[in-house]
């Protein structure tokens, strides 16, 4: 059964446009701009010029429908609907754009909107053998990309400066593009957990929080490391120490039927205790072809972990005026415990 019998199988009805880029590949592994429609009758592309080849290429399996010379995307499932006399149609009400759904249910006004309520990303949580091969492959990269790195930074370098070279690394070893915008954040600026990579100069005492992965085959890497300059001082030392220690003990209590926020509870409680109220991110999330994806490790999330989800395990402490720290694996859990293919260092290094 391949994965659009799977969600066509799970979809309350027999039709839906997919509009998410990440379920759109997932479906049919086609990558351009564009929507699905996919339904028990056919599977269709439907985009523009630009794409139709690609298409061809990437989803043998589907059909195209053109749009362009007069004919919209939402004319053009406007035609599907009338020519497979669907009724009943489930969208993306979490994705569209308010415009884009006044204009596709004006078109369909014989066809009944349904919310798809995230059906796709759920069909995603359990990612299968292929899927949890890219994600090594793309975790592989990652590691050597930061170990490459080490040897290529010193202070007196600016924030930007190390981003560069850490993409450059992980391209130049096969990743198709960053998973997301790499995060760069040295001195004061560490304590801000999404921090912009700026101009500020890394000075001697610093510690570095690098966030950053890979990607292979559109699978995404996460990781994150905290890395010091110089003679880091008692503070700081003792911050990545709490932030090791409770990363270590929540990757210890990671198993499959552990529920997601019994996991975070274990981090949290140890970083309260000693810096309260400055881990104000959950533990961790899902990854996949998309870099937050569902199951979260959240305070309270009742979700149980099987083997097949992939998660990240990233506690922080973040405190303004004096910096951050975060260190950050993505492991995969198995029928036994987890595998972690992040195979980087974490005890502080200094350069």
């Amino acid at each position: 059964m391949n994965r659009c019998e799977v969600f066509l199988k799970a979809l309350p009805g027999n039709a839906a446009l997919i509009h998410r880029p990440e379920n759109i590949r997932w479906l049919t592994g086609y990558t351009g701009e564009g929507c699905a429609f996919i339904s028990d009758y056919a599977q269709v592309i439907i985009t523009d010029f630009r794409y139709v080849e690609q298409a061809s290429r990437q989803a043998p399996e589907c059909a195209c429908e053109r749009t362009g010379n007069g004919v919209t995307e939402a004319k053009a499932v406007k035609a599907l609907c009338d020519r497979y006399n669907i009724r009943k149609l489930s969208v993306e009400t979490d994705y569209l754009t308010h415009d884009d759904y006044v204009r596709l249910s004006e078109a369909l006004s014989a066809v009944e909107l349904l919310p798809l309520k995230q059906l796709p990303q759920e069909l995603r949580l359990v990612k299968d053998a292929a899927e949890i091969e890219c994600m090594r492959r793309a975790a592989a990269i990652s590691c050597q990309a930061f170990d490459n790195l080490l040897g290529k930074i010193h202070a007196g370098m600016t924030e930007k400066q190390v981003q560069i070279l850490l993409d450059f690394e992980m391209l130049n070893l096969g990743s198709e593009h960053p998973a997301f915008d790499t995060i760069s954040a040295a001195g004061v600026n560490g304590s801000l957990p999404h921090a912009i990579p700026s101009d500020h100069v890394i000075e001697n005492g610093e510690l570095l929080t690098l966030d950053f992965g890979a990607t292979v085959g559109g699978y995404c890497a996460d990781m994150t490391r905290t890395i010091g300059f110089g003679k880091i001082g008692p503070e700081l030392r003792e911050m990545y120490q709490r932030v090791l220690d409770a990363q270590l003990m929540a990757l210890e209590a990671l198993r499959p039927g552990a529920i997601c926020g019994d996991i975070d509870k274990v981090a949290r409680d140890h970083l309260e205790s000693r810096y309260p109220g400055a881990f104000g991110h959950s533990l961790g999330h899902g990854v996949g072809l998309f870099i937050h994806e569902q199951p979260r490790l959240a305070s309270g999330d009742k979700t149980v972990l099987v083997p097949g989800h992939v998660v990240t395990v990233e506690p922080g402490v973040y405190i303004p005026g004096l910096g951050g720290c975060r260190i950050e694996d993505m492991v995969i859990i198995t029928e036994d415990g987890f595998i972690n293919p992040m195979t980087a260092p974490k005890q502080l290094i200094e350069l």
